[in-house]
């Protein structure tokens, strides 16, 4: 799983970053590094899936800046926060920008291992699940109107015949707007299709 991802680690200090990237890079984790927070932001609208890692004290834009700025353009990728100089208010701070972990320095080998395995496996979470969503849209795009129409009674956990009365249309005709739904989405089953409705409704 790591080694499909890739973590961008972002710190002005090179010696720094370059031993994070041989470290994970021994743990066949892919990096890429970055001199500044200014120079991840020139890139980041084509950057690779993955995780970031960020330290707070740079120059021209600090960590934490980044971290909003990120927020803003929307970027989804889970954000690790290293630094040297932790206090509470900064940690609290960081938490509530978003950021998924937190790091004061020095840390150990295995801590930012951990920190960046388990970030990786919230953003492949997160993809599989916008994948999904992105396929239950298209399925919905190819219902019809009437089909829609079925397909929302039916996740409301009406009848068919209650169906067939609100649409002013046969209970037999119902079932074939039926099956024609749940064959264009996929579903095997009502509470598949009931779960398709729902992510297709979730906002990430």
């Amino acid at each position: 799983m790591a080694h499909e991802s890739l973590v961008h680690i972002i710190d002005d200090d090179e010696s720094a970053r370059d031993g994070l990237a041989f470290l994970l890079d021994c743990h066949d984790i892919k990096t890429k590094t970055y001199p500044s927070a200014v120079h991840f932001l020139e890139v980041v609208g084509d950057m690779e899936p993955g995780c970031i890692i960020t330290d707070v004290r740079m120059p021209e834009m600090s960590g934490i800046e980044l971290v909003e700025r990120l927020k803003g353009l929307n970027i989804p990728a889970p954000i690790i926060v290293i630094t040297g100089h932790a206090d509470v208010p900064m940690a609290i701070q960081s938490l509530r920008a978003g950021v998924s972990d937190f790091i004061e320095k020095p840390f150990s080998d295995e801590a930012i291992l951990e920190a960046v395995r388990a970030a990786l496996a919230r953003q492949q979470s997160r993809d599989e699940l916008e994948n999904e969503r992105e396929r239950i849209a298209a399925n919905l795009a190819a219902l019809s109107g009437r089909e829609r129409e079925v397909m929302e009674g039916l996740v409301e956990g009406k009848a068919n015949k209650v169906i067939a009365y609100d649409l002013g249309i046969s209970a037999r005709t119902v079932e074939v707007y039926r099956a024609n739904v749940m064959t264009k989405m996929g579903a095997r089953t009502l509470s598949e299709l009931v779960r398709m409705v729902m992510i297709s409704r979730l906002r990430g």
